[in-house]
């Protein structure tokens, strides 16, 4: 066992929340340690759109430059093709993306380990120490202050701190070794991603969903002709995109007369591996236990359908850096506001994604038929509308009552 060393803070984890909360906190004057299990970044299909109020949340915490620097890409469009419109009226209701949050020009994209690097190569270059290849992580939090060990170059190590932070995704080691439950609710649908080369034709700035028959398609331009696409599809066609065949009969489903630029999609170039995984959201009671804090994914995630992921890992790293900046004991009661935020946070998008689920991810007449008459009711009562604007805009722009039973029935009934 190498020399005990001593910091203020240990990441475990060096994705986005992690190197974030890690580059803020190093510039702040703290010392920071970065534990990353991987020698680089992999690509996990997730967490490559950046909602706009997920922009404002990386301009808070200025490394909005650091995500540009790496490919980010701006979106300036929405558009949502339907069967049951012609181009003109969908085109007619197109979103000024620019106007979502103020000063941001819209969501940003990009392949997700290169903004991990990014934020990884920045921490360090703040002051952050950022290991690579970590390996048999274990916190102890019995004592006054959290100790943790792990193996890095074949030799163990073990280190001090003040605070360590849970930055390790949905398979968090630090969660389960607290023993905090993960609670998850009933998936509703399945979900796959794929990043593309060579979409020539396809707008550089327009952000396209649809469905047809089978699936639900969004499509999230990266710029160069790069393109992230995304399917939901129901569980009894869970095989229909695995196998040597997957990735050809994914293209495919973008086919779609009501897409006018399925051309540009059909005929792309795959360029990265296309996981099929549920769309349920996680949660724990509390992402705070003495010694720890969770964020991210490790906290708990929201339902992959609505794209919040980087967001609300942005909005975690923004609380507890202001929590601890203001606090001279970063116990559990410093980071209460930050409990309670999350709590009521995720909750909401929580509701947005089951209105999202409904309408976009179920198939047959009876589904279009209730798509169009909740797209109605939306026009017709704005506040209907916040069901689903809130994941452009931010979860706390929409009243504590409007996500629950009455406004479902409203938009559904």
């Amino acid at each position: 066992m190498s020399g005990q060393d001593a910091v203020d803070l240990v990441m475990v984890g060096g994705g986005i929340g992690g190197s974030s909360m890690a580059l803020v906190m190093a510039r702040a004057g703290y010392s920071c340690l970065v534990l990353e299990r991987t020698t680089s970044f992999p690509d996990r299909t997730r967490g490559e759109w950046l909602a706009p109020w997920g922009v404002l949340e990386a301009c808070n915490l200025d490394i909005d430059d650091v995500l540009r620097s790496a490919r980010g890409h701006v979106i300036r469009r929405h558009v949502t093709y339907e069967p049951e419109t012609s181009r003109e009226e969908a085109e007619a209701g197109t979103l000024d993306l620019s106007l979502m949050a103020p000063g941001v020009e819209g969501p940003m994209t990009q392949r997700h380990p290169d903004a991990c690097q990014a934020l990884f190569d920045a921490a360090g270059a703040a002051g952050a120490r950022g290991l690579r290849g970590v390996e048999d992580v274990v916190i102890d939090v019995a004592g006054p202050t959290p100790v943790v060990r792990y193996r890095h170059d074949g030799a163990d190590h073990q280190v001090r701190a003040r605070l360590v932070i849970g930055a390790d995704g949905r398979q968090s080691t630090v969660r389960r070794q607290l023993g905090l439950e993960l609670h998850t609710d009933v998936p509703h649908h399945l979900f796959s991603g794929l990043l593309v080369d060579d979409a020539e034709g396809f707008p550089e700035d327009l952000q396209v969903i649809g469905t047809t028959d089978e699936a639900h398609y969004l499509a999230f331009p990266q710029g160069d002709g790069r393109v992230r696409l995304y399917l939901g599809f129901p569980f009894e066609d869970r095989h229909r995109y695995t196998g040597d065949a997957g990735a050809r009969r994914f293209l495919d489903a973008f086919d779609s007369p009501s897409l006018p630029y399925a051309a540009a999609l059909v005929g792309a170039t795959p360029i990265s591996p296309h996981a099929v995984y549920a769309n349920e959201d996680g949660w724990v009671d509390s992402p705070v236990a003495p010694g720890v804090a969770l964020i991210g994914d490790a906290a708990g995630w929201n339902d992959p359908i609505n794209g919040q992921g980087l967001s609300v890992t942005l909005r975690d790293v923004r609380v507890v850096t202001e929590l601890l900046l203001d606090s001279s004991s970063w116990d559990t009661e410093a980071l209460a506001g930050y409990v309670d935020e999350r709590r009521e946070r995720m909750s909401r998008l929580r509701f947005a994604a089951q209105v999202a689920s409904k309408m976009n991810n179920e198939f047959g007449p009876e589904a279009v038929d209730r798509r169009i008459r909740a797209r109605s009711r939306m026009l017709e009562n704005p506040m209907l509308g916040l069901a689903l604007a809130v994941v452009m805009i931010g979860p706390e722009h929409a009243p504590p009552d409007l996500f629950g039973p009455q406004m479902w029935d409203e938009l559904f009934a």
